[in-house]
């Protein structure tokens, strides 16, 4: 079975934890050089954020690229960044998963939810989004599965819309939801330290 693996990688990883402003922070650094960060929700055990780093083609850190969770420029703060955000009337893509499901949000669809299809193209391993107005096309893969090398089903996709933004929801198979649970008490080993970067404990 194809589940351990990831999890054998995960477990391999160098790792240092981190809690600060309610959030549990866990770095990974991987065989192969790659960098994985995430945060969880100290009182829920929900995942916040997930991003990763490779190295560059001179061997220097790259910049980290967003999977789950809502990017905010370096340069603003977050009140700035999400005032122009909101401004902005560009469709706004991003992932903000549950304890129960992967979750994306659209902001800025103003359609009526009935002008949307999402659909699972399991050859191609991604959902798509449509839309009969021809206004908005989307592609996106749900690299967890990869991982995991779970197929796709489309039983376990779903949408809704409200206040201007698509809501696609897509229910965690047992066996994430099992790695994940199994890779929740093993974090939770790790001794954390309460504040500063130069405080990571590593495991």
């Amino acid at each position: 079975m194809a589940v351990p693996s990831w999890l054998e990688r995960l477990r391999a990883a160098s790792k240092t934890a981190l809690v600060q402003d309610g959030k549990r922070k866990i770095h990974y650094l991987f065989e192969d050089g790659k960098e994985m960060a995430e945060e969880y929700d100290v009182k829920t055990g929900q995942l916040v954020s997930r991003k990763w780093r490779e190295k560059n083609t001179l061997g220097g850190s790259g910049k980290w690229q967003i999977e789950v969770g809502e990017p905010i420029s370096p340069i603003l703060g977050a009140v700035e960044s999400e005032l122009i955000k909101e401004s902005s009337s560009n469709p706004v893509f991003m992932r903000k998963d549950t304890l129960s499901s992967f979750q994306w949000r659209i902001r800025n669809l103003p359609y009526p939810k009935e002008v949307y299809s999402v659909s699972v193209e399991k050859e191609q391993r991604c959902c798509v989004i449509r839309t009969t107005n021809k206004k908005y096309y989307k592609k996106f893969s749900i690299p967890d599965l990869d991982r995991y090398q779970l197929p796709l089903d489309a039983a376990a996709l779903s949408f809704t819309h409200a206040n201007n933004t698509l809501i696609i929801t897509y229910q965690k198979p047992k066996e994430i939801l099992a790695a994940e649970e199994q890779l929740q008490k093993e974090l939770k080993k790790i001794k954390a330290a309460s504040s500063g970067d130069g405080d990571c404990k590593t495991q």
